[in-house]
């Protein structure tokens, strides 16, 4: 992408092949940091963005060799990219397994959101771009819950993030988790098919179920260990709800640790005190494809979810 400057106030951005197919309204969020996403729209609306001279709608898709019009736009200081602290930043980096110049995986900590909003000032992906801030591009492939811990893809060029994507939607990446189930899962239970559905209660949060009117949903799951009164189970999602594996558990009566949404309040009491203090999810590992190659990645299980580990060994 050229960028020309007119007078100290215009700018012209000359759209290359990393932007192509991208809407102008998600490019413009990236390329004016800090600035409302109301005002973008505002923008648009106006006509004061414009696309080879033309208006053009929020879901325009950008063509490489298109030439943006990009006028002058007071960043909002409230909306200035996060400070991460010393500590959180050196966390991240030590928590990077694979990079290259297309694609960064992280062990996510359990308890930083993926992204900002709803209340949180900032999630993995902000403080990424804090610690990258001469990085161009940088997208979550997919998500984790705020206390799942474990894998997560993030692109590092769109033409990365778009194959990632197409491969998400078949059977390109093989991810799977260990979760710590309350009871004894049964031996030959290896896969539960049920349809899942996400619905807003009265209050405002959001709650995923089983229903007959949700979307096909199929999560394979595998015995790891047996503990008294708990199994740890590896489970592999082959489609990608929200909540699937957590709502799955609970729908045939093995709810996960300590989930304050879909577990089992005596069950988990029993885990809390015995030293578990957050939800018992973790992305092991993922495979894909990756540049033509096999790729095999997997991030080590939270310390603190290890030593739980062995204080159930220990009781048996």
């Amino acid at each position: 992408m050229t960028d020309q400057k007119l007078g100290e106030s215009v700018r012209l951005l000359r759209i290359d092949a990393t932007a192509h197919g991208q809407r102008v309204d998600n490019f413009l969020l990236r390329e004016l940091k800090g600035v409302p996403k109301s005002r973008i729209y505002r923008l648009l609306r106006k006509g004061e963005v414009r696309v080879n001279k033309g208006r053009v709608k929020p879901e325009y898709k950008l063509q490489a060799g298109d030439e943006l019009r990009v006028p002058p736009v007071r960043m909002a200081e409230a909306d200035a990219p996060p400070t991460i602290s010393a500590g959180l930043s050196g966390r991240l980096e030590s928590s990077i397994i694979y990079e290259d110049d297309g694609l960064l995986v992280v062990n996510k900590p359990a308890g930083l959101a993926v992204h900002g909003g709803s209340g949180v000032n900032f999630g993995l992906i902000e403080a990424l771009r804090a610690l990258r801030p001469q990085a161009k591009f940088l997208e979550l492939v997919h998500r984790l819950d705020r206390d799942t811990s474990g894998c997560i893809m993030v692109a590092k060029k769109r033409t990365a993030l778009l194959a990632l994507h197409d491969a998400l939607r078949g059977e390109g990446v093989d991810k799977r988790y260990l979760a710590l189930v309350a009871g004894e899962w049964p031996a030959h239970r290896h896969k539960i098919d049920v349809p899942l559905l996400k619905s807003t209660l009265q209050s405002g949060e959001w709650v995923v179920r089983v229903s007959a009117n949700g979307k096909q949903a199929l999560t394979e799951f595998r015995i790891v260990e047996r503990f008294r009164g708990a199994t740890l189970v590896e489970a592999k999602p082959i489609t990608g709800r929200t909540h699937q594996i957590r709502v799955h558990a609970q729908f045939v009566g093995h709810p996960l640790a300590c989930d304050e949404k879909y577990g089992d309040k005596a069950a988990d009491d029993s885990f809390r005190e015995s030293g578990l203090k957050r939800l018992f999810l973790h992305a092991k590992s993922l495979s894909i494809t990756w540049q033509g190659e096999p790729l095999t990645l997997e991030s080590p299980l939270d310390p603190e979810l290890d030593k739980f580990l062995k204080i159930l060994r220990k009781s048996l």
